[in-house]
């Protein structure tokens, strides 16, 4: 209407800065309400109040977030900076800043549960810390007189582990601390069990454990107050958390992991049957070792005897005598030799003089002639005369000759 038809104008309404933010939480609360949102977590901080506050952000934009007490210590592990997260809450003004926020009620690691999460950070935790470290690994009792199980006392576990321990070795004291396995208050009474055998001292080995099942219903032996109960133990502990691909905290901690309640059973308690074969094949090799020195002791004492023999009197004496006798035959031997080369020596030079006698030449036909008068030995024609006189000897006798005529021509001349 104009000032011209006599009506007042209506008065703009005015809000307080207040008024606005409550106005535009309330629009925001009931137009976009409970979402999920993605992003990682920046910023963070946890006062002493047990609150979360923390910016979630992904590479274009950022978001105020808050997570409350109540709701965070339902977690199950701690929220770290830079972590990719997935979060459900009502987007929200914060009044007093003017500034919107997403008010978390559930939160998960991104690609990964909640439950699995803190059971790595736990992990890496405690391995920090050395608790899994195999120098503090205690060995188990060979033959435990009595054993404690902490389980719960109707499940299939604590009847898996007693058929098992009772088959091998059914004189074993059994003590049952039972408790809850899963479930609100479950690691609170499996650790106090375990604190109450440290503290009792009356079994010498400890089996905690149970059934297989999922992450949730195994989560109570993957709580740090259970893992601490086992690591401060006085007793060696076998931890038996489910089946065999079912690994827990707990199973890092112990003494020994056991892949099921049945497998803790074989572990805790050896089989009396095969000890008993293992004793006597022990026994056995005791009976051939022994037969075994018996022998070499007597062979042995053989040797000594035959030395001690060697050595008497009597034995060097025979050996002196033998030696002597080996003497004289030596010295018979070189005798015979050297009277043998002696006549091989005689017998050669005689062949030698004999070869050398001019004289042995007429044993083989050949005559000897000299002149009668002067005894000079006639080789040559020309040495004769008619009417010298000579002498031809042979190899028997001899005879005389006178020269009558001489044949020049037959030798040439």
């Amino acid at each position: 209407m104009s000032e011209g038809d006599g009506v007042e104008p209506q008065a703009p309404k005015i809000l307080t800065v207040s008024e606005l933010n409550a106005t535009i939480r309330r629009l925001l609360e009931g137009r976009i309400g409970a979402v999920w949102v993605e992003g990682e977590v920046s910023t963070l901080r946890r006062p002493q109040s047990g609150h979360y506050y923390f910016t979630l952000k992904d590479d274009k934009a950022q978001l105020r977030a808050v997570m409350f007490r109540g709701d965070a210590t339902r977690l199950g592990f701690d929220l770290e900076h830079g972590m990719q997260v997935i979060v459900f809450g009502e987007v929200s003004v914060y009044e007093a800043s003017g500034e919107y926020q997403i008010v978390i009620r559930k939160l998960e690691p991104k690609g990964l549960g909640a439950l699995q999460a803190a059971f790595e950070q736990l992990k890496a935790k405690l391995a920090k810390e050395g608790l899994f470290a195999p120098e503090r690994k205690r060995p188990l009792p060979a033959i435990p007189r009595s054993i404690g199980i902490v389980t719960s006392p109707t499940g299939a576990a604590i009847r898996d582990i007693l058929k098992v321990i009772l088959r091998r070795h059914s004189g074993v004291r059994i003590v049952l601390a039972p408790v809850k396995v899963q479930g609100v208050g479950a690691a609170e009474e499996i650790a106090g069990a375990l604190d109450l055998f440290s503290a009792y001292g009356g079994v010498d080995l400890v089996i905690v454990g149970r059934g297989g099942g999922s992450l949730e219903d195994l989560w109570a032996f993957n709580e740090e107050v259970v893992a601490r109960a086992i690591a401060r133990g006085a007793i060696p502990g076998v931890s038996a958390g489910g089946h065999e691909i079912d690994v827990t905290i707990a199973d890092f901690v112990a003494d020994r992991r056991a892949a099921t309640p049945s497998h803790a059973g074989e572990l805790a308690v050896p089989d009396l049957a095969d000890l008993e074969r293992g004793l006597e094949a022990w026994a056995r090799r005791l009976d051939h070792l022994w037969e075994r020195r018996l022998a070499d002791a007597q062979n042995r004492l053989a040797i000594l005897d035959g030395r001690l023999q060697r050595q008497s009197p009597i034995a060097r004496l025979q050996r002196f005598q033998q030696h002597v006798d080996q003497l004289d035959f030596r010295l018979q031997a070189a005798q015979r030799g050297r009277m043998e080369r002696a006549r091989q020596r005689v017998e050669m030079v005689s062949g030698r003089l004999h070869a050398l006698n001019p004289l042995s030449v007429l044993d083989r036909g050949y005559s000897l002639t000299s002149l009668g008068a002067t005894g000079e030995v006639v080789t040559d024609v020309r040495q004769l005369s008619r009417g010298d006189m000579l002498h031809t000897r042979l190899a028997k006798g001899g005879f005389k000759a006178m020269v009558e005529s001489i044949d020049e021509e037959e030798i040439g001349l």
